[in-house]
């Protein structure tokens, strides 16, 4: 397993995974893992099976791993780092999606997604969270008011766990770019992004300190 590490003198520790079609590093997961490290949070990114896969051979295309492997994967990940009380979990899309599948079963201090795919754009009747209306785990989902995969007004209609809070990212779609018109920017959703991020996790790991 290869691992890209940011802030790597903190205890507080967030492993984060990517998304569907993008590798660990690309430009969105280099922004907000570098901007989580400047908070204080010693960000872990690593690649499932298919997208390491993808980096050796150096093609690109072919769907994501079945689903049991990429929740294997998280166990593993979870495991090498000490076990869910010494880590928060979370991921771009799928990876953040996958993440909240497992975090009650580990015991992790938190979960933070960043624009979580509630269904496949087009497609609101095909709905994927069935286990979020009984998640334990302390859960931010970072979600851009217009994202194609899940949009505020959408979202409101869902029955979710009260573990699960929202931070709404203006004009943001599925990777919180807004339009031009909004008056938004990319740049600004990221940073509030990553504000809500950093204080959400430094919250959850006070809070284990405590306990």
């Amino acid at each position: 397993m290869q691992y890209l590490n940011d802030g790597s003198g903190s205890e507080l520790v967030f492993l984060f995974a990517h998304g569907a079609g993008a590798p660990m590093d690309v430009p969105f997961m280099n922004k907000v893992a570098r901007g989580l490290a400047a908070e204080g949070i010693r960000v872990v990114r690593f690649e499932f099976p298919y997208m390491a896969a993808r980096r050796t051979s150096g093609k690109k295309g072919g769907a994501p791993d079945r689903q049991p492997v990429l929740l294997d994967t998280w166990r593993r990940v979870v495991e090498e780092h000490g076990g869910g009380e010494r880590v928060a979990v979370g991921g771009k899309s799928m990876g953040g999606r996958m993440a909240t599948m497992i975090a009650d079963e580990m015991n992790v201090r938190g979960v933070v997604c960043f624009g979580y795919p509630f269904h496949p754009p087009g497609k609101p009747q095909q709905l994927r969270t069935a286990h979020l209306e009984s998640l334990r785990t302390p859960t931010l989902i970072v979600q851009g008011t217009r994202d194609e995969f899940g949009s505020r007004e959408e979202i409101g209609q869902y029955s979710l766990a009260p573990s699960i809070r929202f931070e709404w990212i203006r004009d943001g779609n599925h990777s919180l770019k807004p339009r031009a018109a909004s008056g938004a920017d990319e740049n600004g959703n990221i940073s509030s992004a990553i504000g809500a991020a950093a204080a959400f996790l430094k919250a959850v790991f006070a809070a284990r300190m405590k306990s």
